[in-house]
């Protein structure tokens, strides 16, 4: 520490400016770069989230290029676009609800819990963990289980209740359940329940009705809508026409009761005769009627149509208005495809409209993936552009000072070695003929005591000049004093 105070005082006073003028650069340019890389991100929700939560929210961050950082129980982003994140999360229905699976729900349960409490844990657990299954179908936003017990009566009069279940499925908008995946569905809710029917899984929308309804059947419209486009792409052109069909059905159960009477034998089933007279000789008046049933086969038929049956066909095709296509055609080939009937209300629209074309969206996701990296790195790029800059602007003046500096200390190093080598009045005679400058800076770089006895050797008004000039930095021009020496 006494060495560099030593050091510190042998500075001049311009010296010690620029060193200090540099330290405080140093800080400044310190302090601006921690303000740049200062964290400014914020947690964007107010509550805990669970793992499985911070995971969904991270996934759908990733797609949108929003920057931010994931926490064990929350998600960080720039504290500006905390409201926007939030809005469009919840307009996404992300995070889901948390579901407490079969460990977590067993967790809470303890050496004194009821059996009974127990068993319901257990039960709300399993239903935590199908409706987690439930949620990764494709389409499927959010799944709901609920699962009711079998119950064996206790008493004779109390009848017994088999296991049930019943699903509720968030669909995506426009997203459709075909018949295939319904039925996968309660296969898997049936198998994760124990002594459950499948046919007892019962499955609903949002809106409260039954996906797995047989009469509510959407393949038949989609096989329809797909037979009647493939047929017009194969006859027109690919992406000439826009096809969609609508099917009506009767919600209503229909039952026909029919008793038929067939004869046996090819014989009348039964015959009335019947013989009216009158005597008028002895007025009498006689009537006689019979009747025969010879018997006969009799056939009760009872016919009950479920709902469900076909009502309407509603067709719609629209058609490309560049193509200039024949509209009288396309109907007749929608009517022949698909069989429609126009007795039962069946309808086929054909209309030529001007279709959209908008911009291919593949260029947009590098753009828009480009853009939210460059925002992530403003900062840094913006600091790192600001010390490039520095370092070109200031770096030929700075180069100069610390090349002079350099000079100035190799210059008295040199003279602390090679001064006591030389006399005073040596160095006198050798600096007779230099001028005040030469001379002020041969003298500053000899030793004290040297210096002081070459100074004494002078005139006083030549002795005034060369010390006004010893305060000054030496120019670039001016040799060192081993130069000046050996000329003499």
């Amino acid at each position: 520490m006494q060495a560099v105070l030593q050091r510190w005082n042998a500075l001049r006073t311009k010296q010690r400016a620029f060193v200090v003028a540099l330290g405080a650069s140093a800080a400044v340019a310190i302090l601006v770069a921690m303000l740049l890389q200062r964290d400014t991100r914020v947690t964007l929700f107010a509550t805990p989230l669970h793992p499985e939560q911070v995971a969904e929210v991270a996934e759908r961050l990733a797609e949108w290029n929003v920057a931010f950082v994931a926490l064990s129980d929350n998600v960080r982003v720039d504290g500006k676009r905390r409201n926007e994140v939030l809005l469009k999360l919840a307009l996404a229905g992300v995070p889901h609800p948390h579901l407490a699976g079969s460990q977590e729900m067993l967790a809470k349960s303890g050496p004194l819990t009821p059996q009974s409490v127990i068993d319901a844990q257990q039960r709300d657990g399993l239903a935590g963990d199908l409706a987690g299954g439930l949620r990764g179908i494709a389409g499927v936003i959010d799944a709901q289980v609920i699962i009711a017990p079998a119950h064996e009566g206790a008493f004779v009069d109390d009848p017994s209740h088999d296991a049930t279940a019943s699903v509720r499925l968030s669909l995506a908008p426009g997203a459709e359940m075909n018949q295939a995946t319904l039925e996968g569905v309660r296969q898997f809710v049936a198998a994760g329940v124990s002594g459950l029917d499948p046919k007892r899984v019962t499955i609903l929308d949002d809106r409260g009705l039954t996906l797995d309804d047989g009469a509510q059947n959407p393949d038949e419209a989609q096989a329809l809508q797909a037979s009647l486009q493939s047929a017009l792409d194969l006859a027109l052109g690919a992406a000439s026409t826009i096809v969609r069909v609508r099917v009506t059905y009767d919600p209503h159960v229909r039952e026909l009761h029919e008793v038929v009477r067939k004869p046996v034998a090819n014989r009348a089933i039964a015959s009335i005769t019947s013989d009216e007279h009158f005597k008028s000789s002895s007025k009498q008046y006689a009537k006689s009627s019979a009747s025969l049933d010879r018997g006969s086969d009799v056939e009760d038929e009872r016919v009950e149509t479920p709902a469900g049956r076909v009502e309407r066909l509603s067709v719609a095709v629209a058609v490309d208005q560049a193509r200039h296509l024949d509209l009288g055609k396309i109907r007749a080939l929608a009517a022949g495809t698909l069989g429609l009937d126009p007795a039962r209300g069946d309808i086929v629209s054909v209309e030529e409209l001007p279709f959209a074309r908008p911009p291919s969206s593949d260029r947009g996701l590098p753009l828009a993936m480009l853009a939210g990296l460059i925002a992530s790195l403003a900062p840094s790029l913006a600091f790192a552009l600001a010390i490039v800059a520095g370092v070109r602007t200031g770096a030929k003046p700075i180069a100069t000072i610390c090349e002079r500096i350099t000079h100035r200390f190799a210059l008295q190093r040199a003279a602390r070695r090679t001064a006591p080598h030389f006399a005073p009045a040596q160095v006198r005679g050798a600096l007779e003929n230099e001028p005040p400058h030469t001379a002020a800076a041969i003298i500053s770089a000899l030793p004290a005591a040297t210096a002081t006895a070459v100074l004494d050797m002078y005139p006083p008004e030549e002795r005034a000049a060369i010390v006004r000039r010893m305060s000054r930095a030496a120019a670039p021009a001016v040799p060192d004093h081993e130069t000046v020496l050996r000329r003499a």
